[in-house]
């Protein structure tokens, strides 16, 4: 199956976003991909003088303007899409930065909430969000069955690998990876590793420009790179190969051969 790729550089402006993340939809589903991902922040950029009250006045529910025109889009060209947005919560100014994947009925299957904000490196993400609780059930998508993840979680070895064992051949994980000193190493290795030690894909869509750094990548379950999209905004394509996944996991049975019965006993 194919799927869509898409880096670009959000404004500040939702709606000049949405725009963008429209036409990529449409041009996701021309080329024949069954799967359109977008990167994390992809609603807006929040820069660094936007304070809590402001990003929360703009956030919206699922079921908003922002994420239903995306909906009707992938209804329209009849496409799955994952991509995210600020989601309101119940605490005073803030709010959650929340996943979602759309059928291409137009049906929200599936969200979830970051659960490790970008507390690290001289930012604060917990200043403006709050975190979510859970880590959400993988899900049926047209590239096989999907668990998701948001950027700073490609960190946490603990959530892909809880992922895997609950049945994902595919991680998604939409990003907006900031630039900094060996970030971009720490990025691609992070995601090969966490392909390689599940034997799954990871899909990693990135945002590029402001303090991001691209390098959107595809990670085949062997740890092969099959695209990276360096820094140019635009779309990439890659067919999954599911096949991949089952001939990975046989060969290299990591998931088979970890000792959880051993790993409790360790004491700190």
């Amino acid at each position: 199956m194919k799927v869509a790729v898409i880096q670009f550089k959000a404004s500040t402006n939702k709606e000049v976003n949405l725009k963008k993340i429209l036409s990529y939809i449409s041009r996701a589903a021309s080329k024949n991909a069954t799967l359109c991902a977008l990167p994390e922040f992809m609603m807006f950029y929040t820069n660094s003088s936007q304070n809590a009250k402001q990003l929360a006045s703009l956030a919206e529910m699922i079921n908003g303007n922002f994420v239903s025109t995306i909906a009707k889009a992938a209804k329209e060209n009849k496409i799955q899409v994952i991509g995210s947005f600020y989601e309101k919560s119940r605490k005073k100014d803030r709010v959650y930065d929340t996943a979602f994947i759309i059928d291409k009925t137009g049906k929200v299957i599936s969200t979830y909430r970051k659960i490790h904000l970008y507390d690290a490196l001289g930012f604060r993400e917990s200043d403006k969000m709050i975190s979510g609780s859970k880590i959400t059930k993988p899900t049926n998508t047209s590239i096989g069955k999907t668990g998701m993840m948001i950027c700073y979680d490609l960190r946490f070895p603990e959530m892909s690998r809880s992922l895997a064992s609950a049945g994902s051949e595919v991680l998604v994980a939409p990003s907006a990876w900031v630039k900094g000193y060996m970030k971009e190493e720490h990025w691609i290795t992070l995601n090969k590793t966490r392909a390689i030690e599940n034997g799954c894909y990871v899909i990693a869509p990135d945002q590029v420009g402001n303090i991001y750094c691209g390098r959107s990548l595809v990670v085949d379950p062997y740890g092969k790179i099959l695209l990276d999209m360096k820094k140019k905004q635009g779309i990439g394509f890659v067919n999954i190969d599911l096949n991949k996944v089952k001939q990975t996991r046989k060969l290299l049975p990591l998931l088979k051969n970890r000792r959880t019965d051993v790993y409790p006993t360790l004491k700190a």
